[in-house]
């Protein structure tokens, strides 16, 4: 009890200088993000050029934007993308953590090459899928004009060809979730691996019924980053498609910045409450889909 109670007005002693050194932490936190959170939720309900002060509208930026044909195609576009990455992109990643995890010879130089990509900017991963997939010169078709010499698609710029063209642009990029799910499978216990063998699983029920398992709490958050990058996907259409052809290829970020382009902040912040709330949504369902919160 003397003890406690020692520890216990330590704590209290030591307690202001706790609030001193996150102080600096704090203001940030509220300069740099609770403050622009506040300022995107009060401005999307009113009229608003980025210059002068905005006019209460109410949800006229809201009704605005939802009867915009594009808005509602990039509702239809990022669910299909949300499903896309939910499923394939983030099972790509967890197979490729898992045979890293075996360590198969070679192994490490693969890592290295599979790894290259994420040191090269959004943008100018783009640029290298405009030109692979060029309907002139373009790696892709020349491949395919070797068994079809009049194969001819223009995959960024004909439907629905662009939406997998777009898609194909991130739907293998899964360095972030490979290594995620690796630090996870590498810090299990040889001792569980060695009992499961003991006892005679197969490699098929030690991946199912160990590794994967144990893993819950990284693949959720392979599946949250996975679904949330699509959210706020930019890059990749606006240097390829852009949105286009029609809407086929739409997304929530290009409406975004069309309308900051044209000094209307009201409707695309109205917009970026629209992914906000979605970001927020997927967030909590993966939470309770993938029992993130339990032991």
């Amino acid at each position: 009890m003397m003890k406690t109670a020692a520890i216990s007005r330590l704590e209290r002693r030591n307690l202001p200088w706790i609030y001193v050194f996150l102080a600096p932490t704090l203001i940030m936190f509220l300069m740099f993000y609770l403050w622009p959170i506040f300022t995107v939720i009060y401005t999307s309900f009113t009229k608003w050029n980025g210059m002068t002060s905005p006019q209460w509208t109410g949800l006229v930026n809201y009704q605005r934007l939802f009867s915009m044909k594009s808005f509602l195609i990039s509702l239809k576009n990022l669910g299909l993308w949300a499903l896309i990455a939910a499923v394939f992109h983030t099972l790509f990643g967890v197979l490729v953590a898992l045979a890293f995890f075996k360590a198969p010879p070679g192994w490490k130089i693969v890592r290295t090459v599979f790894m290259i990509p994420n040191v090269i900017s959004g943008a100018a991963w783009a640029m290298i899928y405009r030109f692979l997939f060029n309907n002139d010169f373009g790696i892709l078709n020349n491949i395919i004009r070797i068994f079809n010499r009049d194969f001819n698609v223009n995959w960024f710029y004909e439907s629905p060809a662009a939406f997998w063209a777009i898609t194909f642009t991130w739907l293998f990029y899964a360095v972030v979730i490979s290594l995620v799910v690796l630090a996870d499978l590498m810090a299990i216990s040889k001792d569980v691996h060695e009992a499961a063998t003991i006892d005679g699983a197969s490699g098929w029920q030690v991946m199912t019924r160990i590794d994967l398992p144990l893993c819950r709490f990284s693949i959720g958050t392979s599946v949250i980053m996975g679904v949330t990058s699509r959210i706020s996907m930019y890059e990749a259409i606006a240097l390829t498609s852009r949105g286009g052809p029609g809407d086929d290829t739409m997304s929530l970020s290009l409406i975004l910045v069309k309308n900051i382009s044209d000094y209307n902040y009201g409707l695309a912040n109205a917009a970026a409450m629209v992914m906000l709330i979605l970001g927020a949504g997927i967030m909590l369902a993966c939470n309770r889909a993938f029992r993130m919160n339990d032991q």
